[in-house]
């Protein structure tokens, strides 16, 4: 049967779409209908976002720009937690996992957290002004070689990428293409600029000061032979031509549906959001809208069947159990003079950075170029076992943040079952009754049949948490 109710739509929309469907935001976005809940998630910028995560995040006390990447995973991840942008926030990760750059080569966090940055700022806008932006970071020349692209030695490495990865697929272009457009990319660097002088990149890992450089002494001016299109082409040349062709339009509206509805879509659905997009200019907003808005986003294909990822696993329960509110609270007036109170706040994004990298996904640090597995590679034994330990770093009495997590599902005088309960309804949990019943004596006998206490209230909320996060069900969205 397919989903049916305007708040069952709507959580099942920001489920996919957004950072999970805790009850308010439930309430919210399905107020007028479920339609009214596709116009809030997709008109983002009306909406002010409680924390602004400037510069001042990358700094020492000292107002010096940090090079280890973890302060800026930890920005990403505090980001996550606060925003009241959650199709934004979605959007950012899926192209993330598109554009895969990783921190392991480019090493210095400012210059990934700008990378990360671009995503964010044209995350449902154009594709060709994401894809061009994209491009000429940095962090992406530096990642993919496009810094050793040059006249007369021409490096492939981001050409061939920008066609199977970003644009067309696999076998879709020639060997041809791809040489061609590498003499298009080339002199597309990056630089720095001083006391008005250009000091271009020599090959160091680039910094948060660095910026796009078209090297033109460097740059083959001459014809190239680009999908038959003849000409002088230079980079942005290649971003035009590759984002007219219907196959660009075709690969992304899939690989999207693949993302946020379901693997394996029939061609005729695809063909059917491609032409809206190639329609649209190829306007991300005007994809999603259509997706949104078809009926098999709500059939049996797509309720409760893709499995979470780490980041949706992990980020939408401490978004439910209040820290995400907790945090905005105590980073809304943030500056270099409350720099412990912020740093000590932004613990909590560093908790989620360990727990999902120990389940297999890490932010800006992505495996390789093609990014994050996908449905099933996401379930092992071992990341199996860091789910269940999630229930620990949320309830522990050992965590300072707990809590609020405790007193969330498990507040002083509940019983078994409604501590249960509790957590269903918070988490956002569906599961058979013979589970749910399973849970409920576990809790009773963790209560030793008495009610819950200041003293035990940790340790039963951890405990269903606990059970409740091995269960098939709960790995599914």
């Amino acid at each position: 049967m397919a989903i049916t109710g305007d708040q069952a739509r709507t959580a099942h929309l920001l489920r996919r779409f957004g950072l999970g469907a805790s009850e308010a935001e439930v309430d919210y976005y399905s107020a007028g209908g479920w339609q009214k809940a596709v116009d809030r998630l997709l008109n983002y910028e009306s909406v002010e976002e409680p924390v602004v995560y400037g510069d001042e995040f990358l700094m020492d006390p000292d107002g010096r720009m940090i090079p280890n990447p973890r302060l800026a995973q930890a920005t990403c991840y505090s980001w996550l937690l606060t925003t009241t942008r959650p199709l934004q926030a979605q959007m950012t990760l899926f192209w993330h996992d598109h554009f895969a750059t990783s921190s392991e080569k480019v090493s210095n966090g400012p210059a990934m957290y700008r990378y990360w940055q671009v995503l964010q700022t044209n995350a449902t806008g154009k594709f060709s002004d994401l894809l061009l932006a994209v491009s000429k970071n940095p962090a992406m020349l530096y990642w993919l070689d496009n810094i050793e692209n040059l006249k007369g030695r021409p490096n492939e490495n981001f050409a061939r990428e920008i066609m199977e990865l970003f644009t067309l697929g696999e076998g879709n272009y020639s060997e041809k293409d791809i040489q061609e457009a590498a003499r298009a990319f080339t002199g597309w660097s990056y630089a720095v600029s001083i006391n008005g002088r250009t000091r271009p990149n020599r090959g160091e890992v680039p910094v948060q000061r660095h910026e796009y450089f078209f090297d033109v002494l460097n740059h083959d001016g001459d014809s190239k032979s680009i999908f038959g299109q003849v000409g002088p082409w230079n980079g942005d040349d290649v971003i035009r031509i590759l984002c007219s062709l219907p196959r660009t339009a075709f690969y992304l509206t899939e690989k999207i549906w693949n993302w946020f509805v379901y693997p394996n879509p029939s061609k005729a659905v695809i063909d059917r959001h491609a032409k809206v997009f190639m329609a649209s200019g190829l306007e991300i907003r005007a994809l999603l809208r259509s997706i949104m808005l078809d009926e098999e986003l709500f059939s049996d294909n797509a309720e409760r069947k893709d499995i979470k990822n780490p980041i949706d696993f992990c980020i939408p329960t401490l978004r439910q159990l209040g820290f995400g509110a907790i945090l905005t609270a105590q980073l809304k007036d943030y500056s270099l003079e409350n720099y412990a109170k912020g740093r000590s706040a932004m613990q909590v994004g560093r908790l989620a950075q360990i727990s999902t990298t120990a389940m297999g996904m890490e932010l800006l640090t992505p495996p390789d170029v093609s990014g994050w597995p996908s449905m099933l590679q996401w379930i092992s034994t071992s990341t199996m076992v860091e789910r269940m330990k999630w229930s620990d770093s949320l309830f522990s009495n050992q965590r300072g943040i707990s809590q609020t997590a405790v007193l969330a599902v498990a507040p002083v005088g509940a019983t078994g079952m409604q501590v249960v309960d509790n957590i269903l309804s918070v988490l956002d949990a569906t599961i058979p009754e013979n589970k749910k019943a399973s849970l409920v004596t576990a809790a009773n006998d963790e209560l030793g049949g008495k009610k819950v206490t200041r003293q035990n209230g940790s340790t039963v909320a951890s405990q269903v948490a606990r059970l409740l996060f091995s269960t098939p069900e709960f790995q599914f969205m």
